[in-house]
């Protein structure tokens, strides 16, 4: 198998590999390195609005890389084009059941127990709205509870984020809800309502199967396709980092609990994987700084996430090479090599960490990716899964991840959803390289836990057997985290979770840090484990470790 130019643009953390028929990116000598002369001009200056003057130092670093990973270099040059939008028929507002303006939210003034007046919620909402219909399940059969989709729109930046609500099929007046958000960058949040999950399934023939393992069985589950251009998601505005992300996700959540208060008193947890190692501090982080909300956030979850990627990035050779708990998959030699490559790609993340500038996190990306993914994406392995090979290589290496698509372009699954846009692709390859291009992958998301850690408890999770975000790397920036109980934690013993007669992985957790190991789940864990999983989720929603 021969790996595409723009696989190792995409990167570690991504639930968006591209495998296709292309050139290896592994061999500096192969051509040329990439010249910067007239071209490299040209393509700085256009981003001097975005990113500022290029200076002499950042300039060399990018001339550096451009020698170690020639192939790499040109193809993210090549495709840092932006974002094309989706075709789309926006329905008109009589279409849906209800509309909620933000500039009508945020007129709402309260008055506190001093009497003073203030705003119902705070941020800047004026440019947002929120279209929300009922979902009949009669018509999809994803399962027989109350379900809402619809739109956030930002009509001021032509911005539409798609979501799918499932009220909990146990209590849903008493029962917490989540928000649950696939990573990519650039990748949908249906797959995890599908692939992993969600109240269903969707088998080989295109039918919907339940599922009993549902994380909606004791909680309200809300799935999101963000940032904009993600699944049914569209428009011509752009969001490419994190940070903006949240800003969209903040609203969205405002204006759902407004327009449905009856969850808006009960627990509310953030969840994701993969690039959701970014989104989900970033998220909460965003919500916190909110004094004023309507948004009980009680926790987050991070499953196989991308955090600390100074960290993470050091065991990528573990993994490859048998010290994860699973045979090597690279030769002796190509594991040298990677030792060889840790120093210097340490030191382009210290520097992106120190400056978190574009000009600097992206040769970092380029490089570390380059040097610790491309060697095991040439073995032709899962990325998500370093026990098998890649099955589907035009479906991130899953079948069933192509059976999810086509059911969500069945025209009657759109007209159900009322999705806006004229097909659903799984992944947009193109957002991810734009949130690369914006520096946003090397940026040091970690430093956001230690504040969050103050206020509600934060759990992280890893299947083993997933190489791309690995559970070593994941379980080393847990411990390495400098925060005010970081030696209790890591003076705290691991037990083991069970279910049944059943050992599934272990726990460690002290003062609102919980770290688990999964054990022979990939990196959509809940795929793998999904009786462990639901048992894990019921117990961290249920408070069982949170300090006390």
């Amino acid at each position: 198998m021969r790996l595409s130019t723009s696989a190792l643009v995409l990167g570690a953390a991504s639930s968006a590999m591209a495998f296709q028929d292309q050139k290896v990116l592994n061999d500096p000598a192969s051509k040329p390195a990439v010249q910067f002369s007239g071209d490299f001009e040209s393509f700085a200056s256009s981003f001097k609005d975005k990113f500022g003057d290029l200076t002499a130092d950042a300039k060399a670093l990018w001339e550096e890389v451009s020698l170690l990973a020639p192939d790499a270099m040109e193809a993210f040059m090549a495709h840092a084009k932006g974002i094309k939008p989706k075709k789309h028929d926006r329905k008109p507002d009589g279409d849906w059941d209800h509309v909620v303006k933000g500039a009508d939210v945020q007129k709402l003034w309260v008055e506190s127990e001093s009497g003073e007046s203030r705003r119902l919620v705070g941020g800047k909402l004026s440019n947002y709205s929120l279209r929300t219909k009922k979902v009949d399940p009669a018509k999809l059969g994803v399962d027989s509870v109350k379900q809402f989709s619809g739109y956030l729109d930002d009509d001021e930046k032509d911005k539409h984020l798609f979501y799918w609500f499932f009220e909990s099929r146990n209590d849903p007046k008493n029962d917490p809800v989540i928000l649950w958000l696939n990573g990519g960058p650039g990748c949908s949040s249906l797959t995890g309502l599908f692939f992993e999950l969600g109240p269903a399934s969707i088998n080989k023939k295109i039918q919907v199967v339940n599922n009993p393992h549902a994380w909606n069985n004791n909680a309200s589950v809300i799935f999101l396709d963000q940032p904009v251009n993600v699944g049914y998601s569209y428009g011509s505005g752009s969001v490419s980092d994190t940070v903006a992300a949240g800003k969209d996700v903040y609203a969205l959540l405002t204006l759902f609990f407004h327009q449905y208060p009856e969850y808006s008193t009960q627990d509310f947890h953030i969840a994701g994987e993969s690039y959701g190692g970014h989104y989900v501090p970033t998220f909460a982080a965003e919500i916190l700084s909110h004094k004023d909300r309507n948004i009980n956030l009680k926790s987050i979850a991070v499953g196989n996430g991308l955090t600390d990627e100074f960290t993470q990035y050091a065991y990528y050779r573990p993994m490859a090479c048998g010290d994860g708990g699973y045979p090597a998959v690279l030769s002796e030699s190509q594991c040298n090599a990677m030792d060889n490559a840790l120093p210097r790609c340490q030191s382009l993340i210290k520097n992106c960490y120190d400056s978190e500038s574009a000009w600097v996190c992206v040769p970092a990306a380029i490089y570390c990716n380059n040097a610790f993914i491309g060697p095991y994406q040439q073995t032709g392995y899962n990325p998500y899964d370093i026990r098998s090979k890649c099955e589907d290589s035009g479906n991130l290496c899953y079948e069933g991840l192509g059976w999810i698509s086509e059911y969500l372009n069945k025209p009657e699954t759109m007209e159900a959803l009322g999705a806006e846009v004229s097909s659903y692709e799984s992944c947009n390859f193109q957002i991810n390289r734009d949130f690369l291009l914006r520096g946003d992958w090397m940026k040091p998301i970690y430093r956001l836990v230690p504040e969050l850690l103050k206020e509600i408890p934060v759990l992280i999770y890893a299947g083993d057997a997933d190489f791309i975000c690995n559970w070593l790397g994941n379980k080393a920036w847990v411990n390495a985290l400098e925060w005010e109980h970081g030696d209790d934690f890591r003076s705290a013993k691991t037990k083991d979770l069970t279910v049944g007669d059943r050992t599934y992985g272990n726990v460690q957790s002290s003062h609102n840090l919980t770290w688990m190991q999964i054990y022979h789940a990939g990196h959509m864990t809940p795929t793998d484990e999904p009786e462990g999983s639901i048992n894990f989720l019921n117990r961290w929603i249920a408070g069982e470790w949170v300090a006390k």
